[in-house]
């Protein structure tokens, strides 16, 4: 198993009133909130997501592009 295999991945997402995530759930089990997983993803312990920068300034998670857009954050499932 390589290191990619060994790593969480995001299953589902909680989002609030507007459509924003706020929530994930790994395949771990695990319920981390946006600054908890922001964080996760920035240190490599989560696999297909990276962090960028928007034009405000802030930083946010997103799925890797691969052109497969039913494992984009978005269209996960809600938990």
């Amino acid at each position: 198993m390589n290191e990619q295999d060994a790593r969480e991945q995001i299953v589902a997402v909680q989002k609030n009133g507007e459509g924003d995530i706020t929530a994930f759930k790994t395949s771990g089990g695990r319920v981390l909130d946006y600054t908890t997983a922001l964080q996760e993803v920035q240190s490599g312990h989560i696999a297909g997501v990276n962090t960028f920068k928007g034009r405000d300034g802030e930083t946010y998670i997103r799925g890797d592009a691969d052109g497969d857009p039913t494992n984009n954050l978005d269209n996960l499932p809600n938990f």
